[in-house]
């Protein structure tokens, strides 16, 4: 299993419950929550990726069971991974997810793929 299903039920509930219009896609070996065209959060393996933003960056380093996420061997900054110990409460999941919603309206979309 590349991503935790109980972790997805959360999720979901905790955007339908505040009224998020999201899609979710199996993607980068987990899964990608979309809105409004544009990555929410994802869940890989075990993990809660988190795109919060660059002013929330710093801050959200310094709490504990954070880590920068690093895929390609260098940090991304604005986004960061939340491990389970992390996100085990309901509310602190809910407050990653939230921080990932109040990001999107500033967050740039991805550049299009133009089919050949």
């Amino acid at each position: 299993m590349a991503y935790d299903s109980y972790q997805e039920e959360r999720i979901d509930r905790i955007l339908t419950e505040n009224n998020v219009d999201f899609l979710s896609k199996k993607m980068m070996g987990g899964l990608c929550y979309m809105s409004d065209g544009k990555m929410l959060c994802g869940l890989v393996k075990d993990q809660l990726m988190a795109r919060i933003g660059l002013d929330a960056y710093d801050e959200a380093l310094r709490r504990d069971n954070v880590s920068e996420m690093n895929f390609t061997g260098r940090a991304m900054k604005g986004y960061v991974f939340v491990d389970g110990a992390g996100m085990d409460l309901d509310d602190d999941l809910e407050y990653w997810i939230m921080k990932c919603v109040a990001f999107n309206p500033f967050a740039k979309a991805s550049k299009k793929k133009k089919n050949k």
